[in-house]
């Protein structure tokens, strides 16, 4: 018979992710940064919610308005195919 030592593992804590835009040199929000915007929009030009990107509730609503203003100025497609 072998013995083997059994460790305990420990458990995995997933780590709090915390909002982006929130902080000292964190980006301010704004319908003309296209490139800002398009990384919280998929692939098929829906508006990727927040518990995905860890934006706090706050900034998502700015985020959402910025998205919306961008598209409406012809800055952002609506559709992307």
């Amino acid at each position: 018979m072998s013995t083997t030592t059994i460790q305990a593992r420990r458990p995995f804590y997933r780590r709090r992710k915390t909002c982006p835009f929130s902080g000292d040199k964190a980006p301010k929000i704004d319908y003309k940064d296209v490139r800002l915007l398009q990384r919280y929009v998929s692939e098929r030009g829906k508006m990727v919610p927040s518990r995905i990107t860890a934006v706090s509730a706050k900034k998502q609503r700015e985020l959402a308005r910025a998205i919306k203003r961008a598209r409406f100025l012809g800055l952002l497609p609506y559709l992307i195919q």
